[in-house]
């Protein structure tokens, strides 16, 4: 007994230490850093979730806090919703980290009456006939789950249950209620003292996507053309809390995620207050019910997501500038590339603020006279081609713009995922031509945009003659042909795919082939106007 009596006894004196602990709050964030991360689901050719982003951020704030001696619980308010508590550090107090807590509840009315539970309000009624209003203290002595009761000099009563309007004020906000979410730790410090300290931490719903805007020009030498490319970063910011004047940075590359970040980021609740007391009918006529059977509720939202429809924003960062002028101005800001391991980081050298609820869109990319090439695409796969060259129809091509991504070609950055628009110049001014979407590309890849399918260049491919099936059944060297014609005004550079060297072996002559994509190609140029044939040998990889 004696034994359980000494253990009691340290146990009360942390209970009591605990409920002594001074509540300080920090100051406003006076530097913050948002660094956004792209949703590692998505995969290529997939836009933002602009109602649902699954991306995440990583947030620090630069905060002055005063502590007393002794210990004490810092509040660092106007967090992100989405934060994901477990992941945050604080850094720069003299005596760490005892503990980490995030509020649960915000400033709502039903939280508002249950922190005011055993305390006195002001209620005020309106007399309907008059206008007069009366007003008198009492206590609220229910919580807000299902109804409001008070505590007058008159008894006891529910709020909305008298048939006049009411309201209800309250002297105080509750202590640990606030608009904002809060999140806090303890500490203890043995003399106390002012100190900065910085609140690094994730941050679920955000996400950020490329885009691109190639702009045609003039023809060079051999097939060459030349294309001014530039690209702006979309950042998504679906919190409900603002970042002013952040240094804003953005991840490019695929980041292995084994937490869920969404699950872990329980964002605080703001509870309304609902009180159906006076009933809807008239004494004589009674209250109609409706029975429309059992009702499925309807499904919540998920925390802090919004209707971007309704509430979204574009801030470009920049002048609004007509589409003419887009693509020769100047840009203000400039997003810089920096190596981050396997990743690449792109670091917007002005601060910006990255808005609550809205999209920010900076340039990290504007080159000027990119150097490509037209390339028309056509396969010739072996299989079923017959030698009826009388039956066969010319199909047409596709039409791909293609550069190297190198400082040759006037490149040489990572280019993250994103869409890209193409404009051609008119006599009209730019004309779009192709939107497509554009996977990441390394430095030093080639860079591959499909553009459209031709019918200006056809392709028509089949067995050179009927005797060449049998050869080709019997492990032979068979006899392949490919007939291109081009009806348009420029010379075209055509690629035409052979095969896979897993299943065949391939003679082309003085036309040199190489290996693209796993398979064996060959160029052949067709000028304006001509009809051009190539033949070529294949046999049988896996013939016994």
């Amino acid at each position: 007994m004696r034994w359980l009596a000494s253990l009691a006894l340290p146990l009360a004196l942390i209970g009591a230490a605990a409920d002594a602990r001074e509540a300080v709050d920090a100051s406003a964030p006076g530097k913050v850093s948002v660094t956004v991360y792209r949703d590692p689901e998505r995969g290529d050719g997939e836009t933002l979730e602009r109602n649902w982003p699954r991306g995440f951020a990583m947030i620090s704030e630069r905060r002055t806090v005063t502590l007393p001696a002794g210990e004490s619980t810092i509040r660092f308010e106007g967090v992100a919703e989405g934060m994901v508590a477990v992941s945050a550090i604080v850094t720069g107090l003299p005596g760490g980290t005892i503990e980490k807590n995030r509020n649960a509840d915000l400033l709502s009315p039903a939280a508002l009456v249950d922190g005011t539970l055993g305390n006195r309000v002001r209620v005020t009624r309106t007399n309907p006939a008059t206008g007069r209003e009366t007003t008198e203290s009492a206590i609220v002595r229910t919580r807000a789950d299902g109804g409001i009761v008070l505590q007058t000099s008159a008894g006891y009563e529910a709020v909305r249950c008298s048939g006049v309007p009411e309201s209800l004020t309250f002297d105080r906000v509750p202590r640990g209620l606030s608009a904002q979410p809060v999140f806090s730790i303890d500490t203890r410090d043995a003399t106390g003292g002012t100190y900065d300290v910085t609140l690094t931490y994730l941050a679920w719903g955000f996400d950020w996507q490329a885009h691109y805007v190639a702009q045609l020009g003039e023809g060079g030498a051999k097939g060459k053309t030349f294309f001014d490319l530039m690209s702006w970063l979309t950042i998504l910011n679906d919190n409900g809390q603002s970042f002013e004047d952040a240094d804003l940075l953005a991840v490019a590359g695929t980041l292995n995620v084994e937490s869920d970040f969404e699950g872990l980021a329980d964002a605080p609740a703001g509870r309304g207050l609902r009180l159906t007391c006076y009933p809807i009918g008239s004494t004589a006529a009674g209250t109609p019910i409706w029975d429309f059977g059992p009702q499925k509720p309807a499904p919540a939202s998920p925390p802090g997501m919004a209707d971007y429809d309704s509430v979204g924003a574009i801030v470009v960062t920049g002048a609004r500038l007509a589409r003419k002028e887009v693509m020769n101005a100047p840009v203000a800001v400039m997003a810089a590339e920096e190596q981050l391991g396997d990743l690449k980081l792109y670091r917007i050298p002005e601060p910006v603020t990255v808005s609550a609820k809205g999209l920010k869109q900076v340039a990290f990319l504007d080159r000027k006279r990119v150097e490509g090439e037209f390339v028309y695409l056509t396969s010739c796969d072996q299989y079923g081609w017959q030698a009826d060259w009388d039956e066969l129809e010319a199909y047409p091509t596709t039409l791909n713009l293609e550069t190297v991504n190198d400082d040759e070609h006037q490149l040489g950055v990572a280019l993250p995922s994103g869409g890209v628009t193409i404009f051609e110049p008119s006599s009209f001014g730019p004309q779009l031509i192709a939107e497509q979407t554009l996977r990441d590309y390394a430095e030093g890849q080639d860079v591959e945009i499909e553009l459209a399918e031709s019918s200006m260049v056809r392709a028509t491919c089949a067995l050179a003659s009927e005797g060449d099936e049998r050869k080709l059944e019997s492990g032979k060297w068979a006899g392949m042909r490919v007939k291109l014609t081009n009806a348009g005004s420029r010379a075209a550079t055509v690629r035409v795919a052979l095969g896979y060297p897993t299943d065949w072996e391939f003679r082309t002559g003085r036309v040199k082939s190489r290996l693209k994509d796993g398979e064996t190609v060959i160029e052949l140029e067709v000028k304006p106007g001509e009809t051009r044939l190539f033949d070529w040998k294949i046999r049988n990889a896996d013939r016994k």
